[in-house]
Formats: C-alpha cells, structure tokens, sequence
C-alpha cells in the first residue's frame, strides 16, 4: 500500500488543516468525519484503501480543533467546520466528488453540497447526525444542564468513545442553529445513500428516517440491524465499501 500525500490547508486567521490526500481518476471520494472525530480513524482509514484498490481519488481531513489541525475543539461550530470542509473541496480535489460523511461529517457533507451543488454529485452518509446539535444534544439535555450551558458557557460531556468528556459549549449550540436542515425538504438532486444501524445509541434509525423524508427520490437507506453508531466491524465496512463501489459505478454509467 502507498501512503497517501500528507500535508496542511492554510486558513484564515493562521489556523491549519491537517489532510491526507490520494491522487487518483473521478469521480473522486470526499471523508468527513464525526464530532471530536481523526481523518485517521478506522472507516476512513479503510475508505483510503479502498480508494487505492479502485484507483479513485480520495482525501480526508481533520477539522478546526480535531486531530492535527491546529485550533481548539471549545472554538470550533458547525459554521467553521462547514467552511473547513469547503476550503478542501475547493482547493484540494477537481471535478465531481462523493462526499463521505460520518455522524456530525453527514451534516457537514449536506451542508457543503447545498453549497456547492456544481461540485457534488453524490452524497453517502453514515449514522447521520444531522442537525445534532439541537436534535440529539441540547433537545434531551434536563433544565440544569441547559441553565449550565447558558449561564457558564459549556457543559462537558461523557463520552463512550474517549476518556475525557467533550465540551458542550453554548457557542456549538447557537451556531448549530443557523444550520437546521429537518424542519423543510433538503433542495439537493444529487444521489444520496444512507449507512444506518439500528442499535445506534447516538443516532437514533428514527432520526435518520427523519434525514431520507426530506430528501430527494433518489434516496435510499440501508439498515443494519445489529449496527451500533461506529459502524467499524469487517462486515459493516464492506457494506459501506460495497454502497461507495455501487455509487461510484452508477455515476460512471451516467456519464460527466
């Protein structure tokens, strides 16, 4: 295996993004990835792999805050990593890309093609968290932990995926806000396919029902029944590779 070409994307402000990125034909492959989330994790790892079988190209990222980049995650909101993801779409990939995103990253990726509609011609998304912020962070949350986050700026968070908590800071939650996408139909023509399992305790398979009721018609979702929100076991990633596979073979049958 080669290993791809690693480097950083100069933003505003003098922060970096860290990016691995693989040449390769199109139409190319786009990773976004979760919350507090690394472009080195086990699906996106496994995706760069199956973009050198394929011969596709394939870049993947971390966000403002997350992994290599530079930033701190308490600074970070969905406005910024939505522009982090547009700043690798514009400046590190050409032509027609298929956005991959994970949890939080199926948000951002919707976000990003509802931006940039010329750029992406497909979407697959995995245990999609959109408009998480408010669905599935602050809507659950009792009145003192609400009160906490209003009044002090931050509440932290325990997580199953990492030893210390998260930051759940106010500023998240107001930005998150101006990003709703369930409350009207999504207007994006472009493909989409849908990774959901059905033993997902932060992503709820109803919520991700929610997502394909304002999606366009051609939208499909594949549920896993014993799947929880990772979806990193051997037979999920190859159903994950096998639904890019499929994607990409239709897009090339229907031409530039």
């Amino acid at each position: 295996m080669t290993n791809p070409e690693a480097g950083f994307l100069a933003r505003d402000g003098g922060s970096r993004i860290a990016y691995l990125k693989r040449d390769g034909r199109a139409p190319g492959v786009m990773w976004l990835g979760g919350f507090k989330s690394e472009m080195t994790a086990t699906k996106a790892t496994a995706l760069d792999s199956w973009a050198e079988r394929q011969g596709s190209a394939f870049v993947r990222f971390d966000y403002f805050g997350h992994g290599s980049s530079s930033g701190s995650f308490r600074e970070g909101a969905v406005t910024r990593w939505r522009d982090d993801a547009l700043a690798v779409l514009e400046q590190l990939t050409q032509g027609r890309q298929i956005l991959v995103g994970s949890s939080m990253g199926a948000w951002i990726a919707l976000l990003a093609a509802l931006a940039r509609p010329e750029r992406v011609t497909a979407l697959l998304l995995i245990a999609p968290a959109a408009d998480f912020t408010e669905d599935l962070l602050w809507g659950p949350l009792n009145c003192d932990i609400r009160r906490q986050i209003v009044e002090q700026g931050e509440w932290l968070r325990p997580s199953a995926y990492d030893s210390h908590p998260y930051p759940i800071t106010r500023g998240l939650i107001d930005d998150g806000r101006k990003h709703l996408l369930l409350g009207a139909p999504i207007a994006l023509a472009c493909p989409v396919r849908i990774v959901q399992g059905m033993q997902d305790p932060d992503v709820p398979w109803q919520h991700a029902l929610r997502l394909v009721d304002r999606l366009g018609a051609d939208t499909q979702i594949t549920l896993v029944k014993d799947g929880d929100h990772r979806l990193s076991k051997p037979h999920e990633i190859r159903l994950i590779e096998q639904t890019l596979s499929a994607l990409v073979a239709e897009l090339e049958q229907k031409g530039p």
